[in-house]
C-alpha cells in the first residue's frame, strides 16, 4: 500500500513526508537518527503542553510587537491551545533523548503547530511560504530559550502532581497512626530490642518523613520558575526584539498560570542546568525515605511465623507459583524498585549538568527525561503504596503486647524506680531464664503491682501523648 507524500526540503535536501504528517522533514530526520529508547515526547503530556504554551507565548508577544499579523497569530495561538488541550500528542514522534540539545524537539513542535495552523488557515500541510516553522512560529526564539524554559514548566507541572500524590501518601500514614495511637510495642534500634514506643509513634514518624520532603521539594521547584525565554541561542537576545523579553514571560505566565520570571543574566541562565540539579537531588532525598520506610513495613510484617509479623500488608495477589499460602509484599517492593531508579537518574542529571560546555548544555534532554521519569513514577508508586498498602495495614495487637512484656528492653523503663543495679539482675535473669520481666520484678518484690501496671501503661512507657482531634491535624 502505497502512503502520499509530500516534499519538504531543509539544509540537507529534500524528502518525502506522509501527506497527512503534521510534522515535517526535521522530525523526519531526528526520526531517523535517534532511535535510542523507542519513547516518543509524546508521552510526556507535561512538556507537549509546555512546548505550545512557550510557542503561543511567543506568538503573542510578535504579535504585541507588530512582527506576527492577526491573522498567523490567531490561526497558531488556536493550533497551541488545540496541543494544550491534549490534541495532536501522537505528532510529538522524536524520542527523548537526542543529540542537539533539543533542537529535533523544538522543530517537532514548530512543524506540528505550523501544519495545524495552515489547516486553519485553509491551506495545506507543508505550504510554508503562508506559515513558516521557523519564520513564524519560531520567530524570534532560538531553541537555546525555548526547549530549557519548556523543561522547566514541564517539571514544575509534574512536580505538583507529585505534591499532591505525596500529601495523600502523608494523610494514609497519618490515619493510621491515629488508629495505632495506643498499639504498644518495641522500638527497636541495630534490630535489637530498645525500648518500648507505639505503632502509632511509629506510623506518625512515617507521615513526618513525608511531610518534610513535601516542603522540602516545594522549595526546590521554586528555582525553575527562572527562566531564559528571549535568551535566543546563547544568551545575548539576537534576533529577538526590544521588548519581547518581558512581554514573552508575561504571556507565558498567563497561559501557563505560574508566576514565572526572566532571569537577571540570560547568559548566565542559557547555560546554567543547577537549578535541575537541586531538585533532581531534592526527588532523590525524597527516593531514599521512602525506600527506607518500605523496607520498615516489609521488614515488621515479615513472617508470617518466623518473622517479626507485628504488621500485616494487604494480600493483593498470591504470593509464589511454588509455595501455597505465601504472600508477599509486592506494593512496597516496588516503590523500592522506583526510589533505586529515581537515585540512578539523580547520577544521570549530575553527570548531564557537569558535561556542559562554555554557553549551553547539550545534554538537557536526558536531564528532562530523567527528570520527568523519576517524577512521573515516583507519583505513581507512591498512590499505589498509599491505596493499595498503607490504607489496608492492621496491627497484631496481642502479640506486639506480648513481645513488650517478655523483652529484656523492657528494664530500660524500670531502671528510674528499682535502680541500675537491681535492673541489671533482672534483665540477666529474664535472659537466662526466658521468664518475663515484670514477673521477675513482682517475684522479687521490687515494685508493688499497682505501682508496675501504671509504669507499664503506654502513655508511660511510650510517653504518649494524648490523640490528636481532626480540629489539631496540621493543615495541608
Amino acid at each position: 500500500m502505497t502512503i502520499a507524500t509530500r516534499s519538504e526540503h531543509d539544509l540537507i535536501g529534500d524528502r518525502d513526508v506522509p501527506l497527512e504528517a503534521y510534522w515535517g522533514v526535521h522530525t523526519l530526520r531526528a526520526l531517523e537518527n535517534f532511535p535510542i529508547t523507542g519513547i516518543p515526547i509524546g508521552t510526556s503530556p507535561f512538556l507537549v503542553e509546555a512546548l505550545a504554551a512557550v510557542k503561543e507565548a511567543a506568538a503573542a508577544a510578535n504579535h504585541d510587537l507588530g512582527l506576527l499579523d492577526d491573522e498567523r497569530y490567531n490561526a497558531i495561538r488556536q493550533a497551541c491551545e488545540e496541543i494544550r488541550s491534549g490534541e495532536l500528542r501522537d505528532e510529538f514522534i522524536v524520542d527523548v533523548i537526542q543529540g542537539g540539545a533539543g533542537t529535533s524537539t523544538n522543530m517537532n513542535a514548530n512543524e506540528v503547530i505550523a501544519n495545524r495552523a495552515l489547516e486553519l488557515m485553509g491551506h495545506k500541510k507543508g505550504d510554508y511560504h503562508v506559515i513558516h516553522p521557523n519564520e513564524h512560529v519560531n520567530l524570534s526564539q532560538s531553541t537555546n530559550d525555548v526547549y530549557p524554559t519548556a523543561v522547566k514548566i514541564a517539571i514544575i507541572l509534574a512536580t505538583h502532581a507529585l505534591l499532591d500524590a505525596m500529601a495523600v501518601l502523608e494523610a494514609s500514614f497519618a490515619a493510621k497512626a491515629d488508629e495505632f495511637h495506643d498499639v504498644l510495642k518495641m522500638g527497636r534500634t541495630q534490630l535489637q530490642d530498645a525500648v518500648p514506643m507505639t505503632l502509632g509513634q511509629e506510623f506518625r514518624t512515617y507521615s513526618l518523613m513525608i511531610s518534610e520532603d513535601r516542603s522540602r521539594l516545594s522549595e526546590a521547584v521554586l528555582l525553575l520558575h527562572e527562566i531564559n525565554l528571549g535568551a535566543t541561542a546563547i544568551g545575548t537576545q539576537l534576533n529577538a526584539p526590544a521588548g519581547y523579553v518581558p512581554s514573552a514571560c508575561e504571556h507565558l505566565s498567563r497561559i501557563t498560570g505560574l508566576p514565572l520570571e526572566s532571569a537577571v543574566d540570560l547568559i548566565e541562565a542559557t547555560q546554567d542546568c543547577g537549578a535541575f540539579v537541586q531538585l533532581s537531588g531534592t526527588l532523590k532525598r525524597v527516593a531514599v525515605k521512602l525506600s527506607k520506610i518500605c523496607n520498615d513495613l516489609r521488614l515488621l510484617s515479615s513472617g508470617p511465623r518466623a518473622g517479626f509479623n507485628e504488621i500485616n500488608l494487604p494480600a493483593v495477589q498470591a504470593g509464589s507459583s511454588i509455595m501455597p499460602g505465601k504472600v508477599n509484599p509486592v506494593i512496597p517492593e516496588v516503590v523500592n524498585q522506583v526510589a533505586f531508579q529515581v537515585i540512578g537518574h539523580d547520577v544521570t542529571v549530575t553527570m548531564a549538568a557537569e558535561g556542559g560546555q562554555l554557553q549551553l548544555n547539550a545534554f538537557e534532554p536526558v536531564i528532562c527525561y530523567s527528570l520527568s521519569a523519576g517524577i512521573s513514577r515516583l507519583r505513581e508508586a507512591i498512590l499505589v503504596l498509599a491505596s493499595r498498602c498503607v490504607d489496608g495495614i492492621t496491627a497484631n495487637v496481642e502479640l506486639l503486647r506480648s513481645e513488650v512484656e517478655n523483652s529484656i528492653g523492657l528494664v530500660t523503663a524500670l531502671n528510674p524506680y528499682i535502680g541500675y543495679s537491681a535492673a541489671t539482675d533482672v534483665a540477666q535473669e529474664a535472659l537466662a531464664t526466658g521468664r518475663g520481666v515484670a514477673e521477675i520484678v513482682l517475684e522479687r518484690g521490687l515494685l508493688p503491682p499497682e505501682k508496675l501496671e501504671a509504669i507499664l501503661r503506654p502513655e508511660t512507657l511510650a510517653h504518649l501523648a494524648p490523640k490528636r482531634s481532626k480540629l489539631e491535624e496540621p493543615a495541608g
